[in-house]
């Protein structure tokens, strides 16, 4: 009998707007250097994230890898990577990182992170987005913490999910965010801020 070939999809930005089923997205191939969400059922294509959220996200992973190799609790962090396609039911997230701890081995393909993270982008729809919409989306994909770096409000704000409830702690530029789930872990704000000043201006 033969074989019917189905053809892949290309996406790019020319296929901003596009309805897709989460099969097609998870099946397609994509232009790099875009992107990539799919909600409601709608492809949204957005540019990459600008030089002041990539470089402290560089650096943010630089941190968690140091801690990863040198720390007497490194062995906590499973994973972390940037740019990666969070699972949310039938919605699929670009996540700026995502990080597995506690899990004592690498995470599964699609497996959803303990913690993700957010550099804030400029714009009232972006803020909206990642305060609110990406909040929620997040709980209900199973993350236990969220981590919002807004280089305009110069605050780092924590979202944990325990037990149904939410509770939310802001980190001041002059404070250092330490978690449970990486024990011993430490992220200075002030130091990630002087990442995104130097491209500012």
């Amino acid at each position: 009998m033969a074989t019917v070939e189905t053809e892949v999809l290309q996406l790019g930005p020319h296929s901003n707007g596009m309805s897709l089923s989460p099969w097609e997205f998870d099946a397609a191939e994509f232009e790099p250097g875009w992107r990539y969400d799919l909600v409601n059922g709608v492809l949204i294509v957005n540019p990459p994230p600008a030089l002041e959220e990539r470089d402290p996200n560089e650096e943010l992973g630089h941190w968690l890898r140091s801690y990863q190799d040198s720390h007497p609790h490194g062995a906590s962090l499973d994973f972390t990577v940037s740019e990666q396609t969070i699972h949310i039911g039938p919605h699929r997230r670009r996540v700026d990182r995502a990080i597995w701890a506690g899990l004592g081995r690498l995470p599964h393909e699609d497996e959803t992170p303990t913690i993700a993270v957010e550099f804030v982008s400029e714009g009232r729809r972006s803020r909206q987005r990642d305060y609110q919409i990406k909040r929620d989306e997040y709980r209900s994909a199973g993350v236990r913490e969220y981590w919002i770096v807004d280089r305009f409000a110069r605050l780092l704000t924590i979202h944990r999910f325990t037990r149904g409830k939410i509770t939310t702690k802001a980190i001041t530029e002059q404070q250092t965010y330490t978690t449970p789930l990486l024990p011993g872990f430490e992220l200075p704000l002030a130091s990630l801020l002087a990442l995104t000043d130097r491209w500012s201006g």
